[in-house]
């Protein structure tokens, strides 16, 4: 194999190296094997493997080991770095190895209580989900917007470990995705939240998404009182709170409570419902540094 291999390379004169590889491994809901293990067979896989075109997956090997507690090896997002389709050299190319475990259960409700009654204010999922497997490659884009999600999350981190100054560098961890309905901007978050915990799993154990539908803002309760929003948030904020947690908030159809502040100024819109907007966006300010 390695002499075929050679022998592949010599063929094809514009093999390309030096380059970072994304390696996610997605280990069996039932193997209890140690990372380091699996990161040793998955080395020499790649090491018997050097030579691939773009993007690539195994999911049968010949390493018994890995047959037992591997599910798949997959090399990803090299069009994120390649313009081209074109070989690529994996023994001198960065290989970052990402293992995980895929939570199977579906999402959870978060409550909140008032005059007796529960009010489903959000849906929670564990990261990385089962449902959202394999979403992230099912999103096609004329533009760059998969690669520009994931540079700008690198440079926030960066910036965040480094203590940048937001009023010198102007910065946040808030991303607004707009566009026509049925664009997959909700599906790309969801799938951007799924990529980061994987990529990042070095430094967080897992993720949590958290889904606020707008709509139910306005409900008879939340045009109530904001009481009920601060509430949500400072659930929210017990989760980042969590060192081994990273935190995804996704506000769908947000649209409704700048809708919501223009019908106010109009004096369509009562003042206990442009209370709720305000404080969802004084909660959003917070949570954003």
């Amino acid at each position: 194999m390695d002499e075929a291999a050679g022998d592949l390379k010599q063929a094809l004169p514009n093999v390309c190296d030096s380059v970072q590889i994304h390696v996610e491994v997605h280990q069996k809901s039932n193997s209890a094997a140690k990372k380091e293990d699996i990161r040793t067979g998955v080395l020499k896989l790649l090491n018997r493997h050097n030579i691939v075109f773009g993007d690539y997956k195994w999911t049968e090997f010949d390493d018994s080991f890995l047959n037992s507690n591997v599910q798949s090896v997959s090399i990803v997002d090299t069009e994120l770095k390649l313009k081209d389709r074109q070989p690529i050299d994996l023994s001198k190319s960065s290989l970052s190895l990402h293992i995980f475990h895929l939570n199977e259960e579906g999402p959870s409700s978060e409550n909140l209580e008032e005059e007796n009654e529960d009010i489903i204010a959000a849906n929670h999922w564990l990261l990385p989900a089962a449902e959202f497997h394999g979403l992230w490659e099912s999103l096609i884009y004329d533009v760059e917007v998969k690669s520009h999600l994931l540079d700008y999350v690198t440079t926030t981190l960066l910036f965040s470990d480094r203590n940048v100054d937001s009023n010198l560098i102007s910065w946040n961890r808030v991303v607004l995705l707009h566009g026509p309905p049925g664009t997959g901007k909700t599906s790309l978050c969801k799938a951007l939240a799924q990529k980061l915990t994987i990529r990042l799993s070095y430094r967080y154990r897992y993720g949590q998404l958290i889904e606020i539908n707008s709509h139910s803002l306005f409900s008879k309760w939340f045009s109530e009182s904001g009481k009920l929003v601060t509430k949500m948030f400072q659930k929210i904020q017990e989760l980042i709170d969590d060192k081994d947690a990273l935190v995804f908030v996704l506000i769908d159809e947000v649209e409704s409570l700048t809708a919501a502040r223009s019908a106010f100024k109009a004096g369509t819109e009562p003042s206990d419902a442009i209370r709720v907007v305000n404080a969802v966006l004084t909660q959003i300010d917070q949570i954003k540094r």
